[in-house]
């Protein structure tokens, strides 16, 4: 029989691919569920964005292979895009990597940068792949403390008490997911300097940036953090693009071309008119996160209404496409309550223990349903 390789017992399947099996079998049985646990955006991008993808597939170049770089003009709307928001100046030339979603992005860089037995700063809570990519590298996961009491930040005093010299790779996730915390330049400069003491490369997972949120802040904000630190982004929550996969990555020229050895050998472009709708849509101007975030805010707020029927605490201050609650003190077990909640109520939410140990007694609803659902699962709750 032939043996799966070794890595694969440092990780398992996917939690998402796997509960979504379920779901979707429990919805096809007839069970009415209400999928509140992933942040797949259920709205439409902009009719500009899928015009210009639908007028894409004449032009000559449409259907060839693509540059790996991806095409010069949207590397010229992400530097753009990064100016316009973020007040970060980027060379378009070689500091910005467009990606098939930053999902990839977070696998190419640990390619690039990482050995076996490399030591990674991982966030607990935090999003599961860092953790499963870290595995999958043969490189050693550091989980570090994310906690209510400190606002979900990492303790810096806490960390450089650590043995970092096997460090390579930090990562931090602002506006954070799961929980919604949101960190200030004053908070990233210190990590900046921390990272720059340990000579570490400090990386930013920044997708959440538009969503409930005006306080538009970069890692790369920071003076000279491109020395050694990188960004991650994504047009799939902020555009409502996430199936098209369209990331990117924002560096040093150095360190974009250290990923880019591993991406270039990894796939053969991205799809033209995919690009081209990238494009258009980050040429959209603030009116459209401002409407996008009317429907959310409305949603939120219901959101809110059921995270208080079933007696969790919530903080309003939050941002992003979830909602982070805290569970009454007597629940012990966050996945035996969605369980509950599923098998009694057909609703969906995310247990906040696939986010890491910190997670426990904690529970994150998306915000990625329309609002007459969110009325049905509160009217469900009541009952």
């Amino acid at each position: 029989m032939i043996k799966g390789s070794n890595r694969l017992d440092t990780v398992k399947e996917y939690y998402f691919s796997k509960k979504l099996r379920e779901v979707a079998s429990l919805i096809k049985s007839g069970k009415p569920i209400i999928n509140m646990g992933i942040g797949s955006p259920d709205l439409f991008p902009s009719k500009t964005v899928i015009n210009i993808l639908k007028n894409s597939l004449s032009d000559l170049n449409s259907h060839r292979y693509q540059s790996y770089q991806g095409l010069p003009e949207l590397r010229e709307a992400i530097s753009k895009f990064y100016l316009k928001f973020f007040k970060v100046k980027s060379s378009p030339v070689d500091e910005i990597l467009p990606l098939m979603g930053s999902k990839e992005g977070i696998m190419h860089i640990s390619m690039a940068f990482l050995n076996k037995g490399d030591e990674v700063l991982i966030p607990n809570p935090g999003y599961p792949t860092y953790l499963t990519v870290t595995n999958l590298v043969e490189a050693t996961p550091v989980f570090y403390d994310l906690k209510k009491e400190n606002n979900w930040f990492p303790d810096v005093v806490e960390l450089q008490k650590k043995d970092l010299k096997k460090v390579k790779i930090m990562w931090i996730n602002y506006p954070n997911m799961p929980t919604g915390s949101f960190a200030t330049k004053k908070q990233l400069n210190e990590l900046i300097k921390f990272s720059v003491k340990n000579n570490i490369l400090l990386i930013n997972d920044n997708p959440y940036s538009f969503i409930l949120n005006d306080d538009f802040i970069s890692l790369l904000t920071i003076n000279k953090a491109k020395e050694n630190c990188m960004e991650l982004n994504s047009l799939s929550k902020s555009f409502n693009l996430s199936g098209w996969r369209v990331g990117m990555l924002l560096g040093s020229k150095e360190n974009i071309l250290r990923v880019l050895k591993v991406k270039s050998n990894m796939d053969s472009g991205m799809f033209y008119g995919i690009q081209k709708g990238a494009i258009e849509a980050l040429n959209l101007d603030k009116k459209w996160f401002d409407e996008l975030n009317k429907v959310y805010k409305r949603r939120r707020e219901l959101v809110w209404q059921l995270a208080t029927i079933l007696k969790c605490e919530f903080d309003k201050n939050s941002k992003g496409l979830f909602v982070w609650a805290k569970l009454p003190n007597h629940i012990n077990s966050s996945e035996n309550f969605i369980n509950t909640l599923l098998t009694k109520k057909n609703i969906f939410i995310a247990p906040g223990t696939i986010f890491g140990s910190n997670g426990e007694g904690y529970i994150r609803f998306s915000l990625c349903v329309d609002e007459e659902k969110i009325k049905d699962a509160i009217k469900r709750c009541k009952k």
